[in-house]
């Protein structure tokens, strides 16, 4: 039987998808300058491959090529949600060899925190269908944002956030092994630990822990902790490689309306031609810029302002969902072109 595998973002993408930005609530008064932002990481992945964008409605879909200068290898589906963030409640996509699959996870608004998400929980398996492929309904309810792959053998991902009775009473860690492993085809599951202020995900992987390669994995200081080292140890012992971890800086901290925001240059996301970084206007945005050029220096690295963007709880990398390079993809036309 041939292998399924969650493959690793570095690997070539047919497509990034995002879901267009339509809940004031998230955004209030600056939805519209984020609308622009995202408009502006859209045109730069573009260079590289198509973008996929899901709206609510022809007025939507007018706006996302206004914004982006009605660049053709950007496409607005008609695809209604509650909010925008695509890599939780959008499908997880996996290779089988050279075809595509996907599968789909439960979505409760990371433990039922921002009601209604009727619209976001089935987004996935409409994204699926879209593109004409299978998709697997897991039991596990979690998103996008709680898995990283490495392309070979190691998920990394988190208890807070896959264990935590608001979203899986009762799981017990070995039947969330058991389950993730079947799902993305990663026989070793590491589980880290971290509090990022701010965060209302519960401890995202994505704003923890990134690799930028099989052996290679970068992290904020606060993060290499004995229990992080013993569990990365741990996890190298069992895949049969050494893992080099280096440092990515911490962000400047960021507050809005007297509370923290949890601005993590972790959550930077890697296309076919560029590595968009979330840029929070601190010093550590030139450092990260240039940490990311070292292990990627095939692609540009574009530094995206996300102090507005923030206000909603994530940054760029929570935004995009990717689509594996695979034979016979064939992109989904545009469905409000003239």
């Amino acid at each position: 039987m041939s292998k399924t595998i969650f493959p690793a973002e570095w690997v070539p993408h047919a497509a990034t998808w995002f879901t267009w930005p339509t809940n004031f609530d998230t955004w209030t008064d600056v939805l519209n300058p984020v609308r622009k932002k995202l408009a502006e990481a859209m045109v730069e992945i573009a260079q590289g491959e198509i973008v996929l964008v899901n709206v609510s409605s022809p007025d939507e879909a007018k706006q996302v090529h206004s914004f982006t200068g009605n660049h053709p290898n950007i496409r607005t589906l008609n695809l209604p949600s509650n909010d925008s963030w695509c890599r939780d409640h959008g499908a997880t996509f996996l290779l089988q060899e050279t075809s595509l699959k996907a599968v789909t996870w439960n979505y409760n608004a990371w433990g039922n925190k921002y009601p209604p998400f009727d619209l976001d929980d089935g987004l996935g398996a409409t994204m699926a269908a879209r593109l004409g492929i299978e998709a697997v309904q897991s039991h596990l309810t979690l998103e996008g944002g709680a898995l990283e792959s490495n392309g070979s053998n190691v998920l990394l991902t988190t208890a807070s956030c896959v264990l935590n009775p608001n979203r899986n009473p009762g799981l017990t860690q070995t039947r969330a092994n058991q389950e993730l492993s079947k799902q993305l085809g990663l026989p070793i599951v590491g589980w880290l630990s971290g509090d990022l202020d701010g965060d209302d995900t519960d401890g995202h992987i994505d704003n923890l822990a990134r690799f930028t390669s099989e052996r290679h994995l970068l992290w904020p200081k606060s993060l290499a902790t004995p229990q992080n080292q013993d569990e990365m140890a741990r996890i190298s012992d069992l895949a049969g490689l050494k893992i080099d971890i280096d440092y990515l800086p911490e962000a400047k901290p960021l507050e809005y309306q007297g509370g923290p925001l949890p601005s993590s240059h972790m959550n930077f996301y890697i296309a076919n031609a560029c590595v968009i970084l979330p840029a929070y206007g601190g010093p550590s945005d030139d450092e990260a810029a240039e940490t990311l050029a070292h292990f990627f220096p095939s692609r540009s690295i574009v530094k995206l302002d996300c102090r507005q963007v923030i206000r909603g709880l994530g940054a760029i990398h929570c935004l995009t969902q990717q689509v594996p390079m695979h034979a016979g993809f064939s992109a989904p036309e545009d469905d409000f072109a003239k």
